[in-house]
Formats: C-alpha cells, structure tokens, sequence
C-alpha cells in the first residue's frame, strides 16, 4: 500500500453555536493522489483546507500530514510546517508585485534557509520546467493570469513539499488560462506529486483529479475512489 500522507480521523470543528463546518470527518489521502474536494458553498470545503495546511485546528479529532500532527502544533511549529510539508496555491496568486518572479520564487527558500546556489538553482529549474524562464526578471504584475499562477505553482513547490494544496487554482483566470493550469496540475500529479485542491470548476476535478470527494454539511457525501481520468 502506498503511504498516507494525510491522515484525518474523526475531525469535527464548531464556529460558536451554529452548525459544524466540519462534522466528525475521516481522510485518508495517499502519495501520489490528486484528490479534489468539492461541494456547495458551506460545505466545509475551505475549512478542510485550512485544517490540513495547519491555519486553523480541529474542535474535536486528530489531523496528520507526512507524519506530522498538525492539530498539535505551536503557532511556530505551524509556520514550519507549512515551509517544509506544504506547498500552497490560491486563487488570487499572492504574489508580491514588488519583487520580480524569480525573487518570489526563491521566498520559501530564503525563508527555509536554505543555501543561495542552492536556491538558485531549484528555482531556474522550477521556471524551466513550468515555461516560464524567461519571466525571471519581469514583475507579476505585467504577467498573464495564467502565468501568474504557473508563478505562484513554482513558489509553492520550492521546497519540495510532501503535499501541495490549491485553493480554487482557476477561479480567477479566463478560459485559456484555466485550462493551462488544469494542463500544469495533472502533468504534476502525473510526476508524483500529491495534490489537494477545493475546487467548484468541474473541469478541474475531471482534468486534474485521480479521486474526488463531495462534501455535504461537512461530511463526506460521495467519495469516488475510482478517480475520475
């Protein structure tokens, strides 16, 4: 069997006195998937998201990333955590328009610490494979939606995570671009890195996903361990 690099059991997190956005949920996500998380809007989509990238901590239950309990864990030991485990994409980029791309590639490595040429070299190789080497010295700003994104991928995987998550990675591209990220995140699952992504854009799940689950008043309505390819 594969190894897990997620392991969610019994996890339930409660916003003052209303619903659980998460009700008593278990996950077992293994190397190598690319698992796609959707469900309406209050599904506890975002929720599961932020639990798993260490933002936020259960109510009840425990949270295990590549052998890390992550529900566990000082403010400090999260922010480690999420330099060394996780990479993360979001929907709107955050990148930082005052440095150039390169620079904000090399940021979760400078922040690693991780050695200068060392760095360097991850990142040119990183730009090269995602088609973007020759934007190194341009500014975000100037880019494309999609090559934005394709920055941002670069960034999060840096560090070599364990695990990458993405946060509606096409909501705020257009068609063409949409599809050129769909196209990136399945050529990554392909090479073997595992991936997380919330999602309401279907074509996503169906381009990117080797498994998908539904989330419905934060539980697991549909698992599709077929996957979806």
């Amino acid at each position: 069997m594969t190894t897990p690099i997620i392991e969610i059991r019994e996890v339930s997190k409660k916003y003052d006195d209303g619903l659980p956005a998460l009700d008593g949920l278990s996950l077992t996500v293994r190397a190598g998937e690319a698992l796609a998380v959707l469900g309406p809007s209050g599904s506890g989509k975002s929720t599961l998201l932020n639990l798993i990238a260490g933002l936020d901590r259960p109510t009840d239950g425990s949270v295990t990333v590549a052998g890390v309990r992550v529900d566990q864990l000082s403010e400090a030991g999260s922010a480690r955590y999420r330099r060394e485990k996780v990479g993360m994409v979001f929907q709107f980029f955050n990148l930082l328009d005052d440095l150039t791309v390169l620079d904000n590639v090399l940021l979760p490595a400078q922040l690693l610490g991780m050695g200068r040429a060392e760095a360097r070299a991850r990142a040119a190789e990183l730009l090269e494979h995602l088609g973007i080497a020759r934007h190194e010295r341009a500014y975000p700003g100037r880019l494309s939606g999609g090559e934005r994104q394709r920055v941002a991928v670069a960034r999060a995987l840096m560090n070599r995570p364990a695990l990458l998550l993405a946060d509606e990675p096409t909501g705020a591209l257009d068609t063409a671009s949409g599809a050129d990220v769909r196209q990136l995140l399945a050529d990554l699952n392909a090479d073997g890195q595992t991936i997380l992504l919330v999602t309401h854009d279907l074509a996503l799940a169906e381009a990117c996903a080797s498994r998908t689950i539904e989330l419905v008043d934060g539980r697991i309505a549909r698992d599709n361990l077929a996957g979806m390819r």
